[in-house]
């Protein structure tokens, strides 16, 4: 067993590192989908997948991290914490369920303190049908100028227009249309892109290789950044399927958990989206029953996230600004998805560690 807090990293060079050890120690199969481009500091950047039991197992459960870059400081810590925890692999191998770890979905964001990938795109955003018409936000057409203004710190007078535009829509509907995602503005938040990007292929790569023996999927992506601090909210992420939705809340909303909310009936703190990562299990893994959440821990307030997702989008556009502003910026987009305490990291380990657990007699019931 490791100590909570050394399972958690600094950066993403020592989260890899911590969880290609943890997962050659624990004798997992190991392959590494390796990142075209290099990371903030020159390290190699990598999807890495670790496979604790059979490959032919009926019963699969992936456990994934860093579907938004950043947001990996919290999914990683799980993930190295489940690869040394004797208990949780032997519920697991007992039950004869296989578990798939997924190691930082965009490690290029996570290495470079980003939410989106390289292309400034949001994976959980992009597995959209490129062949048909995109989805129109109006909403955010509105305000992407507000958002992005020219100086950073916004001035008085972009403070007062986007406190105008709340003002009159709602605190909600600011949320919303900032986050439910765009097509039109390639510089700007939330982008779902025109084109699937190299990490959606990962993704589907990588289901197409380990996922297509399993009868029964269940997925556990790991994010931060909505809801009270340190609080993990289990988001349904299925389909629009009643049967799906109950089966989601019979495996992950008893024994004091927090309920099982979703996206489709306003349960969720989350806007309602599309081309979110999970739909790509129905394509690729048509022979499976899935059933999975978004287990979303809480930061921070959503204004103060969207804030430090402004400042990150316009140092973007802005790379020669100050270093001392660069570096205001990038600490302000790490404590926006990542609390740095004993406290909430406890936490995060003890509700994951429920939610894997809850994850395997689901699965086997």
């Amino acid at each position: 067993m490791i100590g909570i807090n050394d399972a958690f990293s600094t950066s993403y060079a020592q989260a890899r590192r911590k969880f290609l050890e943890a997962a050659a120690a624990a004798g997992m199969a190991i392959r590494s989908h390796e990142h075209p481009l290099k990371g903030r500091d020159g390290e190699t950047l990598a999807t890495d997948v670790a496979l604790a039991g059979s490959p032919d197992a009926r019963h699969l459960l992936i456990v994934s991290s860093a579907c938004h870059g950043v947001e990996g400081f919290c999914g990683s810590g799980v993930q190295v914490f489940a690869a040394h925890d004797a208990e949780w692999q032997a519920k697991a191998r007992d039950a004869g369920v296989a578990v798939l770890y997924v190691h930082a979905l965009n490690p290029h964001g996570f290495s470079w303190l980003r939410r989106v990938t390289h292309e400034n795109v949001d994976l959980n955003r992009n597995f959209q049908d490129f062949s048909k018409p995109l989805p129109v936000n109006e909403a955010y057409a509105s305000l992407h100028p507000l958002l992005l203004p020219d100086t950073w710190p916004p001035t008085p007078e972009n403070d007062a227009a986007v406190g105008a535009w709340i003002g009159a829509h709602g605190m909600l509907a600011f949320q919303a249309a900032v986050t439910m995602g765009q097509h039109a503005f390639a510089d700007g938040l939330f982008f779902g892109g025109t084109a699937p990007t190299w990490n959606n292929g990962t993704v589907r790569r990588i289901l197409r290789e380990h996922a297509q023996a399993a009868k029964r999927i269940a997925w556990i992506d790991l994010h931060t950044g909505l809801g009270p601090n340190g609080v993990g909210e289990r988001i349904c992420a299925c389909r629009d399927e009643p049967a799906a939705l109950a089966r989601a809340r019979a495996w992950w909303g008893g024994n004091g958990a927090t309920p099982v909310t979703s996206i489709y009936d306003g349960s969720s703190t989350s806007a309602q989206l599309t081309g979110l990562m999970w739909a790509s299990v129905y394509e690729e893994c048509p022979q499976a029953e899935y059933t999975g959440i978004a287990l979303e821990y809480g930061t921070v307030p959503v204004p103060e996230v969207i804030g430090s997702l402004r400042g990150d989008h316009w140092l973007h556009q802005h790379p020669d600004a100050p270093a001392e502003l660069q570096a205001q910026i990038k600490q302000r987009v790490l404590n926006a998805f990542y609390t740095d305490t004993d406290t909430w990291r406890g936490q995060i380990i003890s509700q994951a560690r429920q939610a894997l657990f809850q994850a395997v007699d689901g699965l086997t019931a």
